[in-house]
């Protein structure tokens, strides 16, 4: 392979991390029959939280612990309102979104006193795979990594493991498919919702770390720009399995770099920086146009009249 092979796989690698994170949160919830729309809004303050944490901490580990509880403890709005008090999750999701803009906004004023943007001497980055630099082909595509890229794909590997032969990711497909049947059972319904989507908060705070602490070291406003209606798109495609999260989040990851790669070669900012966000929107719209056709195929199988014996 060349260097420009290399580097390219590299590149779609640290644009797919941060979706993959989100895009399984995304998933599970969606297992468990919660729809989460507000993966933008939890992985803009997982950055904010990363970063907050990392410049008083000192270190990026601190940064990276202070994003995944605090970015739990603020998927709690969601969980609480979606599954406890049976409130529309959509309009949760979006009043998640839009607090999370203003609220990073507000804050970075507040503890910081700048605005726009936050990247101080003292602020650590995520510590990137070195020690892999001399490894033939894996050194080029991984030194330059941090360890939550490859993490991304042991998590996904093991979360659709775990759905599929553990007790507990048995009974929470079943929540998200059947909630009375599984009511009737015994199993509480309401807190599996509560504490999948919890565990999807720490999830889009390890995405808003690596993308504040690993793909850059800084925060700027805003700074997650659709990378979390992304990942919805993503869901939306596998429907929900997280085996399959891998497949979609990569493409995503390679229409932001090649996105890059046109810049470099000349292409218009504006053209190339809307790439990943049209290949969202042809998703959504290839999904429902998938959709309404296996509906209709099944309506057609159901209906057809047996053959007389």
């Amino acid at each position: 392979m060349h260097v420009f092979e290399l580097g390219f796989v590299a590149a779609v690698l640290l644009a797919a991390t941060p979706i993959l994170y989100a895009a399984l949160a995304g998933a599970l919830s969606a297992q468990a029959g919660v729809f989460n729309i507000a993966l933008e809004g939890q992985m803009l303050w997982g950055a904010f939280a990363a970063v907050a944490g990392s410049y008083y901490t000192g270190s990026a580990w601190g940064g990276l612990l202070t994003a995944v509880l605090s970015t739990a403890l603020f998927s709690v709005i969601l969980a609480v309102g979606a599954a406890r008090w049976k409130a529309d999750p959509i309009i949760i999701a979006i009043g998640t979104n839009l607090l999370a803009i203003g609220l990073t906004g507000f804050l970075l004023r507040v503890l910081f006193g700048v605005s726009g943007s936050f990247s101080p001497r003292e602020l650590q980055g995520l510590p990137k795979m070195t020690f892999l630099t001399d490894v033939p082909v894996i050194g080029p595509i991984f030194s330059g990594q941090t360890v939550l890229v490859p993490f991304a794909f042991v998590v996904i590997a093991a979360a659709g493991i775990w759905l599929k032969v553990s007790p507990a990711g048995l009974r929470l497909r079943g929540v998200g498919e059947h909630p009375d049947a599984a009511a009737s059972l015994g199993v509480e319904v309401a807190r599996y919702q509560t504490w999948v989507t919890i565990v999807g908060g720490a999830l889009c705070g390890i995405a808003g770390a690596q993308l504040a602490l690993g793909n850059v070291t800084v925060f700027t406003e805003n700074m997650t720009a659709g990378r979390g209606w992304i990942a919805v798109a993503a869901v939306m495609l596998v429907g929900g399995r997280p085996l399959w999260l891998p497949v979609a989040c990569l493409g995503f990851g390679a229409a932001e770099a090649l996105g890059f790669r046109l810049q470099g070669i000349g292409a218009p900012q504006q053209l190339t920086d809307a790439a990943p966000y049209a290949i969202t929107l042809l998703v959504l719209i290839a999904t429902r146009i998938r959709l309404p056709r296996r509906r209709t195929a099944a309506a057609v199988t159901t209906s057809a009249p047996t053959p007389a014996a």
